[in-house]
C-alpha cells in the first residue's frame, strides 16, 4: 500500500504519538508505537526503523500480521515489529500497541512483581500486569522479539490484559485507540515509579477491582484532554516534512 494511500490524519497522529512518548520519557532512541489500519484491520501502521523522537509521517509504513511490510521497497523495518503483528492477530479488540523500555518498569519485569494500580490514573492496571520471560520460550537469546513465534508467545502471555512486563527487556501495553495506548504507556511508567517509592514506606493500599474499573472508565473520557496537552508540549515539529 503506497504511503499516499495511508490515512493522513492517522499517520500524523502516529508520528506525534512517537514524539509524545519520547517527550514523556517513556522511550529514548528505542521503542515504538503502532496503530491498526481503520479500513483494513488485518494491517497495521508502524514507523520504519527510526528513533521515536524523530518519526515523521513519511516514515510510517503498513505491515501485515505476519510482520511483513506491504511495501517491499520501503526502508528497513523495526526488528521487533512481530510484537505488534502478533498482538493484533490475537486481540481483535486492540487498536494500538506501544513497546518501551521505560526505566521504572524494569525492576518489576525482572522480579516477576506485578504492577498494580496505586492511584486512580492507573486504573487500567486493575487486573495487574502479565509477565513474559523469553528464556522460557527460547532459552538464551538477545531478549528481542525477532520472529512470529516469539511474538505469538508474548501475545499469549499478554492474554486479555492491558500490559505485559518483559523480563530483562521492558513492557508492552495495548489500547482500544492510539491515544489510550499512549496514555497507558505513560501511566504504566508513572505507576511503576510510585509503586517503587511506596514499597519503601510500608504496605501499599492498591485500588481494588471496582475502584480500578470505575477510575479507568472515568479517565478514558478525559484522554483527549491529555492528548491535547501532550501535543502542545511538542511545539513546532517536522512531522509533516
Amino acid at each position: 500500500m503506497p504511503q499516499d494511500l495511508l490515512p493522513e490524519a492517522l499517520t500524523r497522529d502516529l508520528a506525534l504519538a512517537n514524539r509524545i512518548l519520547y517527550d514523556q520519557g517513556v522511550v529514548d532512541a528505542m521503542g515504538h508505537a503502532s496503530v491498526r489500519h481503520p479500513e483494513h484491520p488485518e494491517l497495521f501502521l508502524l514507523s520504519a526503523n527510526r528513533a521515536p523522537g524523530l518519526v515523521r509521517r513519511r516514515d510510517i509504513y503498513c505491515y501485515r500480521q505476519d510482520g511483513s511490510p506491504v511495501d517491499t521497497e520501503g526502508p528497513r523495518p523495526y526488528l521487533e515489529r512481530f510484537i505488534h503483528a502478533e498482538i493484533y492477530r490475537s486481540r481483535p479488540d486492540v487498536q494500538a500497541v506501544v513497546h518501551s523500555h521505560s526505566p521504572n518498569v524494569i525492576p518489576f519485569a525482572c522480579t516477576h512483581t506485578a504492577l498494580r494500580p496505586l492511584f486512580h490514573m492507573s486504573g487500567f492496571l486493575g487486573s495487574g500486569s502479565a509477565h513474559f520471560d523469553i528464556r522460557d520460550e527460547a532459552g538464551d537469546t538477545d531478549m528481542l522479539i525477532r520472529n512470529s513465534t516469539l511474538g505469538r508467545s508474548l501475545a499469549s502471555a499478554l492474554g486479555a490484559q492491558s500490559c505485559v512486563l518483559m523480563r530483562g527487556h521492558g513492557s508492552t501495553v495495548v489500547g482500544d485507540s492510539l491515544p489510550q495506548a499512549i496514555y497507558r504507556a505513560i501511566y504504566t511508567e508513572i505507576n511503576a515509579r510510585l509503586q517503587l517509592a511506596a514499597s519503601g514506606l510500608g504496605e501499599a493500599q492498591f485500588l481494588n477491582q471496582t475502584e480500578a474499573r470505575l477510575a479507568s472508565e472515568a479517565n478514558d473520557t478525559q484522554i483527549p484532554r491529555s492528548w491535547a496537552l501532550w501535543v502542545q508540549r511538542l511545539g513546532a515539529t517536522d512531522v509533516d516534512e
